[in-house]
């Protein structure tokens, strides 16, 4: 199979917030579960992250096989099914080395992306997330730190040069893992097969881009400035943080599901998923 074999659907710009719009309503039909689920994933990161010498890079390569969890859940939801914790760990046995090779790509993408920025801040912006929290500053100067670091213009030129190198690292790996997964395509193929349609889909996943910014940046910074400025400190940032927390992770689960939407969407639009049929209860 070649990624030209893949067929897809080229959508109109307006199809990308339908994405998240989407989702939402499959998020909603199913908080408990999501949620649960989301948690579950941080907490395999964070163990994964914590194992010693292998832990950094063992957590960015597993990020594909994860996906691979929630875009199960989602297609079961999708299909009249309940998603549970369990389905987090379905890329553990679906074609497990196929999506490590998808997060080898990823780690390596990301890093040239963001090495990327020496060339135009010096190399200020990698110090800073190779190391965010040197042993010699305490905790107003590592603050400070990172405030002058971020407000210098020549980071700021970095990180959108890193942001645009690592376009096409985040459109080719986009619908991968799903390709990988349900079409039984092989690491390179389903990469290509996913750039070609990102690009062919690139107004949709602008406005699709465009929502999740406004609704994961704009939002809940207003949101968050807002309440800080009404009520009295410190009291106001501890209940912003208290409001904004459950907000935050029903969007980022929001996100995961819509990776399962928008696949779905581009590469089998029209389609109509058999329901899962109940397996009959054993008589006695």
């Amino acid at each position: 199979m070649s990624a030209r074999d893949i067929t897809f659907t080229r959508h109109p710009a307006a199809r990308g917030a339908l994405w998240l719009k989407e989702s939402y309503h499959l998020f909603v039909k199913a908080r408990f579960a999501w949620v649960m689920m989301l948690v579950a994933y941080y907490a395999a990161l964070l163990f994964a992250d914590m194992l010693p010498l292998v832990g950094d890079f063992l957590a960015p390569l597993l990020k594909p096989v994860f996906a691979v969890g929630f875009l199960s859940a989602a297609w079961t939801q999708d299909r009249g099914g309940k998603p549970a914790v369990v389905q987090l760990f379905h890329g553990f046995r679906a074609n497990l080395w196929a999506l490590v090779v998808l997060g080898a790509v990823f780690v390596v993408g990301i890093t040239a992306a963001i090495a990327a920025t020496a060339l135009i801040d010096g190399g200020k912006l990698f110090d800073l997330i190779a190391n965010p929290a040197p042993a010699e500053l305490d905790q107003d100067a590592a603050a400070r730190r990172l405030a002058a670091t971020m407000s210098d213009p020549q980071v700021q030129l970095g990180m959108v040069t890193a942001a645009l190198c690592a376009i096409p690292t985040i459109l080719a790996l986009w619908w991968a893992p799903a390709l990988v997964v349900f079409q039984d395509a092989g690491p390179m193929t389903a990469m290509a097969a996913s750039l070609r349609a990102a690009l062919a889909n690139w107004r949709a996943i602008l406005r699709y881009a465009l929502a999740v910014f406004f609704y994961g940046g704009i939002v809940p910074a207003l949101a968050g400035t807002l309440i800080s400025i009404v009520l009295p400190q410190p009291y106001g940032r501890a209940i912003a943080f208290a409001l904004m927390t459950p907000y935050v992770f029903c969007f980022v689960a929001t996100l995961h599901i819509s990776d399962y939407v928008s696949y779905r969407d581009v590469f089998h639009a029209g389609e109509v998923l058999a329901p899962i049929v109940p397996t009959p209860a054993a008589t006695t």
